[in-house]
């Protein structure tokens, strides 16, 4: 197979269409309920990945309507500040979604600001009670990143049922959940992780393969099942030996797509999909108050 007959699928033209149709809810919702719908993001500390991200997040959320509540705090600041914080926004009526950006300084308990957070405004959909619904394919607000994946290939109309996938990374973020969407849409799902034996075999099975490990290229054409359905999640920043840098995905883009029927690529994939969810489950929150 050619990479002539490779499909590359664009997240980016899927997000932007998203949120056109998101600022168009926004602009019906907003005269019955008052106000725009609000997100609160929370970073701590000074890492510059993530000061990216979260700028990215409030130009998205500005392009839509909805309000964003940036809360930037010093590396320093303890784990109690922030849980008064997050106890004020869950009471606050302006903000429908939170969400604290990762990675945190060492000091800090992730997961105790997690549990804080009202689960009806978990915008990231990682609280436990949002993942309970998952597992029990009850309506809820889903992970942003494996719910970028899914729209993706729903909008590509691409079949799972009765596909064998693969997802490479067993994170909470990305691989557990992602795991659970497509056996929801009736995949066989196989979980691969760093502890996986003869990986590349276990790879090459998958009709379905989504690389979420976080290891630059990680992912090569000997390792992908002609014809298969790649999912890049990764995002890694590689610095070249001329000194110059570029993000890369956990998939070997150039080798694999020679190989692969559908290819996401690093940037432009899932990347602009993981923000669109975001800004999807803000708006899913918002609508609740309208009910209520």
């Amino acid at each position: 197979m050619s990479s002539s007959t490779c499909s590359v699928l664009n997240g980016k033209a899927l997000a932007q269409k998203i949120q056109g149709e998101l600022k168009e809810s926004i602009q019906q919702l907003q005269p019955k309920i008052g106000r725009p719908p609000g997100l609160a993001v929370l970073m701590v500390g000074d890492d510059p990945a993530s000061a990216v991200y979260v700028r990215n997040k409030e130009r998205a959320c500005a392009k839509v309507g909805i309000a964003s509540f940036g809360h930037h705090f010093p590396a320093n600041t303890s784990q109690d500040e922030l849980e008064t914080v997050i106890q004020q926004l869950n009471l606050d009526p302006r903000v429908d979604g939170i969400l604290v950006q990762l990675p945190l300084p060492a000091h800090l308990d992730a997961v105790g600001l997690l549990l804080t957070i009202d689960p009806e405004k978990d915008a990231d959909g990682l609280h436990p009670m949002n993942l309970g619904r998952l597992v029990r394919g009850e309506p809820g607000l889903r992970s942003c990143t494996p719910a970028g994946v899914m729209g993706l290939l729903e909008e590509y109309q691409l079949d799972i049922a009765g596909k064998q996938a693969v997802v490479v990374g067993r994170s909470i973020l990305v691989g557990k959940p992602l795991g659970l969407m497509l056996l929801e849409k009736n995949a066989t799902v196989t979980m691969a992780h760093s502890r996986t034996q003869d990986l590349a075999s276990v790879t090459r099975q998958g009709d379905i393969l989504v690389a979420a490990v976080g290891k630059p290229e990680f992912i090569t054409a000997e390792m992908v099942k002609p014809g298969a359905i790649v999912i890049d999640v990764g995002i890694n920043r590689v610095v070249r030996p001329d000194g110059t840098s570029q993000l890369v995905g956990d998939v070997d883009f150039n080798s694999v797509a020679n190989l692969a029927q559908y290819i996401t690529p690093v940037p432009g994939g899932i990347g602009p999909m993981t923000v669109a969810m975001l800004l999807s489950n803000t708006v899913l929150s918002y609508r609740q108050r309208e009910t209520k």
